[in-house]
Formats: C-alpha cells, structure tokens, sequence
C-alpha cells in the first residue's frame, strides 16, 4: 500500500507568500461579503468551503478575516499538564490569526472564553471559530472580540475536553482546513479559502461587490427581472 499522496494531502503545507501582505489582505476582504466568496469559489469547483450552518456569530454584526491558526482537540476525562498545554498553545497564536478549533463533534465544553479571548487579543488575534462552545459571553463580548460558536454553556473544557494539537489540517464538517488558509465569517457564516487562491478570489469578489451596485440600480430605475437579466445581471 502507498501512501505517499494521501501523507502529502494531509500534511501541513509550506506557506508561500502572496501578492500583498496578509493584512491588507484580510482587510480588503472585510470589505466584500461571504456570498460573494462563496459564488467566486463555486466557479472554480469548490462547491464545500463553508462550516455547518450551526456555526454563527454571537452577535449578527460580527465579521471578521485572518489567517487560519488550527487547533484539534475531543473528549477527554485526563487532567495532567492541560493547563501547561493549553499556554503554549495560546503562546504559539501569531499576528492576524483566527483561531479555529475542530472539537471532533464535542456537544459539552466550552472551548473559548473570556481569558482566552484576553490573551489571544494581545497576540494580535483577529478572531476565534468554534465548533463547538463558547462561555463567559457577556465578558467576551464587552472585549469587542468576534466569535462564532455552535453553543455557549457554562462548562470549562477541563476535566471534560482537551486539545490533541494545533496547526495540524483539520476537518469540520466537509472543509478541510489547513494552517494558513483564509477565514472569512459575517452574518452568512464562515467560509475557508484555500491560501493559494486567496488573491485571485480577493480580486473576483471585490469585482462581483461593484458588479451589484449596477444590478440594484437596474432594479431601481424600473427594469423587470427578465431586463435585468438580458443586460447580464442576475439575481
């Protein structure tokens, strides 16, 4: 049996740099919307970018981009060195990341919170999704701090859940996420965008964003559905 291509596939990739810097990146992409990524990514074939629907922000009005910083963890009743685990991980968090944990379906914990949230803010973290849950809400969100959750509940992971590692490539749901790629969440949910093609999509999204003002205006100005549509518009 022969591996290689599948040890290859789930590897974590080298990350090759791209045509602006990560920042200005994820800030141009602040400025377009998910749907408008997701219809660029459906053009290339990549019809399963998105994470489950049960994944959304604590608040509709929170938005935010960066780059992926993974982390993987399950249920687990083992208390020994969590705590020490738990601080490197938060230590190893780089500038403009979000961090997003694969929970491998955990239904319990809270796997972000109000101190977690402190700490990765003075990294420079952009963000956190969680697969899973969410506490100290209220604290997290007087910290100004996007999140986007499954649940929220009062449990701590310890003693109940605990991470594997991190910047390994994950899965949730049916997108592979790999350490590097893009992550794009508003109030239509959260969507990965593989690192390499990161740029070009920035570039058809931002295109497709100006492309509606004409649309809207068509609709403004009186023309039907069927008008709209012969001028190349669409709905």
């Amino acid at each position: 049996m022969n591996l290689d291509e599948l040890k290859a596939a789930r590897s974590r990739k080298k990350l090759k740099p791209l045509p602006i810097p990560d920042k200005e990146l994820c800030d141009r992409y602040m400025e377009v919307f998910t749907a408008a990524v997701n219809d660029v990514l459906r053009e290339k074939g990549l019809l399963h970018q998105t994470l489950p629907s049960g994944i959304a922000p604590l608040q509709d009005d929170m938005k935010l981009c960066g780059i992926a910083f993974t982390v993987k963890g399950s249920k687990n009743l083992t208390l020994e060195s969590e705590m020490e685990q738990r601080a490197k991980m938060l230590e190893a968090i780089e500038e403009g990341a979000v961090v997003i944990w694969d929970t491998s379906g955990d239904d319990e914990s809270a796997q972000w919170g109000e101190v977690m949230t402190m700490a990765s803010q003075r990294r420079g973290c952009r963000g956190a999704v969680v697969d899973g849950g969410v506490r100290d809400t209220n604290k997290v969100l007087e910290l100004g701090f996007p999140v986007f959750c499954k649940y929220r509940t009062s449990n701590g992971m310890l003693g109940r859940f605990r991470m594997i590692d991190w910047q390994i490539p994950v899965m949730i749901g049916n997108v592979f996420i790999y350490p590097g790629d893009l992550i794009f969440a508003d109030i239509d949910g959260v969507i990965v965008v593989p690192r390499e093609m990161a740029y070009d999509v920035l570039l058809k999204a931002e295109y497709i964003k100006e492309n509606e003002k004409e649309i809207k205006q068509m609709i403004l100005d009186g023309l039907t559905p069927t008008e709209v549509v012969q001028k190349g518009g669409y709905f």
